[in-house]
């Protein structure tokens, strides 16, 4: 036999998982026609068949010989109990909806999403047709140990010529066979299945009737590999028939080495190989979309094939163990021929169990090609796999296919690259078993199979044991799988895929946000984790991608919202006009690659629309807290989409594939003097709703001057020499005293030490300024910012200015609303205001004339300039029509800083315990 002198079936020699038919839904009329096969021939006979392998043939002796009767059995139970926990999911998926073309890659694809999917789909395709490649390999062997001219034993008809290059051209012919059945169809392919089912049933019930009917014999070993056989006296094993001592002496574990390998035989190796020989569960699964009732038969038909052959490899399990001695079971693994009633019908089963196998891996193979093909996942290198012929067998994946196993069949032996193949298998069938698993996580309200049998215990325990045994049969093979596969994945998900299958992982993202969501309770928060989360108001994003990426950069891992108000009054038109912008909104957070979320209300005034954001935006414990706003001034807008190179025409095209681009989503700019949507007084207004709903509040000016590298993720290297200015005293109320202590000036310094943390800032240094009044004696206020600093862990250089000098800091302050103190008139008012102007502009070394251009200074020797000044935003006035007076004075205030941001903070946000 071959089996008794050729390697160790360490791999599975039979092909896998059965044929996949053509898509269902896929062919026209020859699909509608296709649904004919019953649960038997449709689900129970490729099941059968791609499960038995010639190793039932082969290695029951193998098996039992080295482990024992208790210990196969028990390896028999464990193998058995990974693949019914993985056919509980392929039955629950299969009847959740229509598995068409591909089978296994058909469910994973379409619950993973097609980057996982079309990795194991092509590690999937690569197994079928290695698998096709070793099946046909072993049928040459074991013809060749009968027919072959240099077998070696007493019997076998010496008649093939034997060497590589012959049994290259046996192959290959056995291969012209297959492949030309395949190419047929389906159905004849279903046809010459059954009639191997009943070959290979007939050829087993030989086996168990002269286990019955043959007396006890002595049977001759064939001598081993690399031994003369004329120089060394004959050997003999020995068939007792039902003997109590024999099964005494094979209860217990014997191994010792392979007689055809030389190897020493352990329980991993010898797991291994039976685990090879019992696998093939998704056969009937592929033929979904030729069953009648896929829903019914699927279930019905795998777990009857999978009790069927349980049931008949236990049998043999207890058959050999009561009628054959070690010796027999360990030096001729194909003893059945030597005991069988007549010989060649155990010949025949082998033949046929090998030749099934080849086919059912060929069409298997094909089928997932095609899928893969129609996919379009890995682009023109499968092209020619999506051509059909009429009646939908898709031909061109079959000689595809074909190709492949062909140039397989050139490297002979493949006894690594079988444990390869045997390792993508089991990946597959985890992949099976995490999709149900997710599935089942989700809590999908579609997810409905009509088979119930399974939970997601059942779905783990399939995922863990299929991941054991891929590290028990190789480990190697196993880390190479899994590396294969990451590599895949990636690059599918660079090239993009198709987004319509629906994505497992976002339905169990949802689910565990909600969860999670409830957990995070509001009353439980504490000042020594907060962190801004920000609601950026734009109305334009062409001219405010600056500062929506700065804005990415102050929010510290908090949340991030896009808000934009549109203005109209639903009553008064046909439809929503906000729900088809949000697809532009995501696009500009995609290409600007900030981490923030889009929320767009309707509103007759931006006022009313921004209130509605605030009190609506986020869930539970994550809603904005910190309100974001551009500066309200007569600069004219930018248009930055002209300029940044995420937003250029050419890169926009190419990566939307076609769809509109970004540019044509949003209209141009405001033209210089043309009427604005938000009125100086509504946007002071809204400055205060934000202040009395109890949100901070930033004012964000000149952001456009910000260099590209500030706002990038980079490091920032460029500006070594750049400072971020901090000013956490109110300047329109120059007065002495610690008011840089309070809550505001607090939430300036946090903020600003939350920016120097990022990456792009890293290399700027913080400055806070201390305003010194008039009668303020140097340095006892810089100790005591000093100490508070070293207490809130902020590494910050802290400067003394005088400021307020001649101010009458004996007169009553105004109502907290108010902005001056003592009642100042305008005139006064905004002297004061550019006063505490120069000051700042003083101190960023970048002298008194016009502003900057942004924060690269225009002359080395003025030395280190501010890259962003945070600057004191005081509260607007309590009086309404104050409101345009007040916003007068801030411009005057930060006019020419370069980039500013005015933040007034309204909640405590530093803690100095541990």
């Amino acid at each position: 036999m071959a089996s008794e002198s050729s390697p160790l079936l360490a791999y599975r020699l039979l092909g896998e998982e059965g044929a996949a038919f053509p898509p269902n839904g896929g062919g026209g009329s020859g699909a509608a026609s296709a649904r004919k096969l019953s649960t038997f021939l449709g689900v129970v006979v490729p099941t059968v068949l791609s499960m038995f392998s010639i190793v039932v043939f082969l290695r029951i002796g193998f098996v039992v010989g080295h482990a024992g009767l208790l210990q196969a059995l028990a390896m028999l139970l464990v193998a058995y109990i990974i693949l019914a926990l993985t056919v509980l999911s392929v039955c629950a998926i299969a009847t959740n909806g229509a598995v068409r073309g591909g089978g296994a890659y058909f469910m994973i694809s379409r619950t993973l999403g097609p980057e996982v999917g079309g990795s194991i789909g092509l590690m999937f395709y690569l197994a079928n047709v290695c698998g096709c490649a070793v099946s046909l390999l072993g049928l040459v062997e074991s013809v060749l140990d009968v027919f072959g001219a240099d077998v070696t034993g007493s019997s076998g008809i010496r008649v093939l010529p034997q060497g590589y290059g012959w049994n290259l051209l046996y192959g290959s012919l056995l291969l012209g066979l297959v492949g030309g059945v395949c190419t047929l169809g389906a159905g004849l392919y279903a046809r010459a299945s059954f009639l191997t089912f009943l070959l290979v049933s007939g050829s087993l019930a030989s086996v168990l009737i002269s286990f019955v009917a043959v007396g006890p014999r002595d049977i001759q070993l064939a001598p081993r590999p690399g031994t003369n056989g004329s120089s060394v006296p004959p050997r003999y094993g020995h068939f007792t028939g039902f003997n109590g001592s024999t099964l005494k002496d094979n209860l217990g574990a014997g191994y010792a080495e392979d007689y055809t390998t030389g190897a020493m035989m352990t329980f991993a190796s010898v797991f291994a190989v039976l685990f090879n020989g019992c696998t093939g569960i998704m056969a009937g699964a592929n033929m979904s979309g030729e069953l009648k009732d896929p829903s019914r038969a699927i279930p019905l038909g795998t777990i009857i094939a999978v009790a069927y052959t349980f049931f008949i490899y236990i049998l043999l399990f207890f058959l050999s163990s009561f009628t054959c001695d070690r010796t027999l079971l360990q030096e001729d693994y194909g003893f059945f021929r030597g005991i069988s009633l007549w010989p060649p019908l155990v010949l025949i089963g082998i033949y046929a169990t090998a030749l099934s196998a080849s086919m059912s891996s060929l069409i298997g193979a094909s089928r997932i090609l095609h899928a893969l093909a129609q996919d379009d996942l890995f682009g023109v290198i499968l092209a020619p796999a999506r051509v059909v012929s009429g009646g939908g067998n898709p031909w061109g994946a079959v000689l595809y296919s074909w190709g492949l196993v062909q140039l397989v069949l050139l490297a002979g032996k493949l006894n690594t690259l079988a444990a390869v193949v045997t390792v993508f298998y089991l990946v597959a069938y985890a992949a099976v078993d995490l999709s149900c698993l997710s599935l089942e996580w989700a809590s999908a309200p579609n997810f409905r199979p009509t088979f119930s049998l399974f939970s997601w215990h059942t779905c783990l325990l399939g995922v863990a044991s299929c991941l054991l045994m891929m590290f028990l049969i190789s480990p190697g093979a196993a880390g190479g799988s899994l590396l294969l596969m990451g590599l895949l994945s990636a690059l599918l998900t660079a090239r993009g895929g198709p987004s319509s299958w629906g994505y497992v992982s976002q339905a169990l993202l949802f689910h565990q946000v909600r969860k999670y969501l409830l957990r995070l309770d509001v009353r439980k928060e504490h000042v020594k984790f907060w962190r801004p989360q920000l609601l950026l108001l734009v109305g334009n994003p062409r001219g405010a991608l600056p500062l929506l990426r700065l804005a990415n950069q102050l929010k510290k891992g908090g949340l991030y919202v896009l808000g934009h108000v549109t203005l109209g009054d639903l009553d008064s038109l046909p439809s929503d006009p906000v729900q088809p912008q949000y697809g532009a909104w995501l696009s500009l957070v995609d290409r600007a690659q900030v981490k923030a979320f889009v929320d767009l209300t309707l509103s007759p005034s931006v006022r009313q629309g921004a209130q509605h954001l605030l009190r609506i935006s986020g869930l539970g414990g994550m809603k904005p807290n910190t309100l974001v706003l551009g500066f309200y001034d007569d600069a004219p807008p930018q248009d930055h989409f002209l300029t940044d190179p995420a937003f250029s025409e050419p890169a926009e095209g190419a990566r939307e594939g076609g769809s509109p681009a970004l540019s044509t989503l949003f209209p141009p700019p405001r033209a210089p003097g043309s009427p604005r949507a938000l009125s100086p007084q509504d946007y002071v207004a809204t400055v205060a709703d934000a202040l009395k709903m109890n949100k901070n509040v930033v004012l964000a000016r000149a952001c456009g001057a910000l260099p590209p590298e500030r706002l990038s993720r980079g490091s920032g290297s460029s500006a070594q020499l750049h400072h971020v200015d901090v000013w956490p005293l109110n300047l329109l109320r120059p007065r002495g005293g610690p008011g840089y202590v309070d809550v505001c000036g607090l939430f300036l310094l946090q903020m600003a030490t939350i920016l120097s943390m990022v990456p792009a800032w890293h290399s700027a240094r913080l400055r806070i300024f201390l305003c010194l009044g008039p009668r303020e004696a140097p340095g006892a206020a810089e100790g005591r910012l000093r100490a508070l600093l070293s207490q809130l862990r902020i590494r910050a250089e802290v400067q003394e200015v005088v400021w307020g000098e001649g101010a009458e800091t004996g007169e009553p302050e105004e109502e907290e609303g108010d902005f001056v103190n003592g009642g100042r008139g305008d005139e006064e008012a905004e002297a004061l205001a550019r006063s505490a102007n120069g000051l700042v502009r003083a101190q960023q070394g970048r002298g008194t004339g016009g502003g900057p251009g942004g924060p690269e200074g225009r002359d080395g020797a003025e030395g280190p300039t501010t890259a962003l000044t945070f600057l004191y935003l005081p509260r607007p006035p309590a009086d309404p029509a104050r409101y345009p007076r007040y916003l007068a004075l801030l411009e005057i205030l930060s006019r020419d800083l370069g980039p500013a941001l005015l933040v007034h903070g309204v909640t405590p946000v530093t803690c100095t315990d541990l």
